[in-house]
Order: C-alpha cells, then sequence, then structure tokens
C-alpha cells in the first residue's frame, strides 16, 4: 500500500469519527474507535481518562448536534504516519459550545485502521447574544 492509500483510509475512518459525533451515534463510534482504545482530557486541570465502555454511553445520552441544528465544523488538521501501521491526527471539532482539539492514535490491525487513544482539549464558547 502506498502513502496516498494509506492517508486515504485514515481520512475516511476520521470521516466516520465526524459523522458519530455530529450525531451522538456510538455505533459509528464503535467502528473507528478499538474496543481497548483509551479517552484523555486534562483541560479543567485534572485527569480524565474513560474506557470505551464508559465513553460511548455518554456520547449516546447528549442530544447530537445535528438534532440541534447546529452546523459540522470539523476539520483534519493534520495526519502522520509513523509507519505502515501506526498514524497520528490532529482534528478539530464542535459540540456547542465546546470547540475541540483532539489528538488521535490509530493503528491499523486485521486490514482496518481504528482509534486506540484520543487525547483533548476543549474551549467554551458561550451562546452569541442576539440584543432584543
Amino acid at each position: 500500500m502506498n502513502g496516498a492509500d494509506a492517508f486515504a483510509e485514515v481520512s475516511a475512518v476520521l470521516g466516520e469519527y465526524f459523522d458519530g459525533l455530529h450525531h451522538s451515534d456510538s455505533t459509528r463510534l464503535r467502528r473507528v474507535f478499538h474496543p481497548q482504545a483509551r479517552y484523555h482530557c486534562a483541560t479543567d486541570g485534572t485527569l480524565l481518562t474513560l474506557d470505551m465502555a464508559q465513553y460511548f454511553p455518554i456520547v449516546d445520552a447528549r442530544p447530537s448536534p445535528a438534532s440541534q441544528g447546529h452546523a459540522r465544523n470539523d476539520r483534519i488538521l493534520a495526519i502522520e504516519f509513523a509507519g505502515p501501521v501506526t498514524a497520528f491526527a490532529r482534528v478539530a471539532c464542535s459540540i456547542p459550545p465546546k470547540h475541540f482539539t483532539d489528538f488521535l492514535t490509530l493503528v491499523k490491525l486485521d486490514g482496518r485502521w481504528q482509534i486506540v487513544a484520543k487525547v483533548f482539549h476543549f474551549t467554551v464558547q458561550p451562546p452569541a447574544h442576539t440584543p432584543p
């Protein structure tokens, strides 16, 4: 496989990841996260670490950005490869009012790319105030 093919495959996984977040759809996310993947955030000064059994119910319980009429705001900022089965992606996305920068580590196992680690930071943007 050449580099362009690997880039396209990882990009497709990231597209599914963005779809899962925008629709709060853990079924889609289960396709892109390895079952042993870990989720980490320290934005508030303490380390939050979840496994997928803890993370997916959170996704399922929150109203989706799509159902609330929020426009998609996701993009791939970078993809790097450490070898033929190891990749790193830096992506940005939003689940209003939060805006995320995610560092995703992927591995290719059994012929498909999967996210094995998600480390992220977020900022909160208050809703725009419209004068009366």
